[in-house]
């Protein structure tokens, strides 16, 4: 009885949200770098990717069920083609779009949260509206980078931790591809003509609410919480599930 009345004291928690999708793989021979990871803020004061205004928090329900799933990283190459486009992240009704991969010789950069890099004098490929940039056109001998949350290839930083951090970056179109870091949605680095390019970046969701909630964590998610002032955050890193609060 004394859990029932808990959940009907407390009125619905309102959870602001970072949601980032991962980052795409960067292209192999004349490669472009991976498009960043989609990138969607409800933090007051800060901004969605590509220009957007931040979003509306989530009024949920207390003891029900709502969906999370971190986005992985899309994989490099170690043959000429093109970069893999990252999976995409979601919380509820919150979705982010996987950064499109890189380009390689004579193709173009792939589509995505934002857009893959072009290869030489290739298009890159298109951003999402309010999720990431289109990613670079390519130059005569230079490869593009990816796009990024806050230009081609300009990540964004958000503070929904507490301390400010810069995800959603471009892919860079460097000589030997690098992976971009776990848990950014950062864009994999395309090869210009070596042997690999980079992964991107596993995606990420953050949730910030009230300390008067306490959250569950579902089986098949990997998260922990921390407290701040007066709220608790919640950083998911991997895998697909449900979470609820009481």
């Amino acid at each position: 009885m004394q859990i029932l009345a808990n959940v009907f004291s407390l009125s619905p928690p309102v959870v602001t949200y970072l949601v980032v999708a991962g980052g795409g793989g960067g292209g192999l021979l004349q490669g472009g770098g991976g498009g960043a990871g989609g990138y969607r803020n409800s933090v007051s004061g800060e901004t969605s990717g590509r220009g957007s205004v931040a979003e509306t928090p989530l009024t949920l329900a207390l003891a029900t069920n709502y969906t999370v799933t971190v986005g992985a990283g899309g994989a490099g190459r170690s043959s000429e083609g093109r970069g893999t486009t990252g999976s995409n992240s979601v919380f509820s009704t919150v979705t982010s779009n996987g950064g499109g991969g890189g380009a390689s010789s004579g193709n173009t950069g792939l589509s995505g949260g934002a857009g893959g890099g072009g290869s030489y004098s290739t298009a890159g490929g298109t951003g999402t509206a309010a999720q990431g940039y289109d990613g670079q056109t390519g130059g005569a001998s230079t490869a593009g980078s990816g796009g990024g949350a806050g230009g081609t290839p300009t990540g964004l930083s958000s503070s929904i931790t507490g301390s400010a951090v810069t995800r959603a970056v471009g892919g860079p179109p460097q000589p030997t591809g690098g992976n971009g870091t776990a848990n950014t949605g950062n864009g994999g680095g395309g090869n210009v003509g070596g042997s690999t390019s980079g992964n991107g970046g596993s995606g990420v969701v953050i949730l910030r609410y009230s300390t008067d909630y306490t959250i569950t964590i579902g089986a098949g998610l990997t998260g922990s919480t921390a407290t701040d002032g007066a709220n608790k955050v919640t950083t998911i890193t991997a895998g697909t599930g449900s979470v609820q609060w009481n």
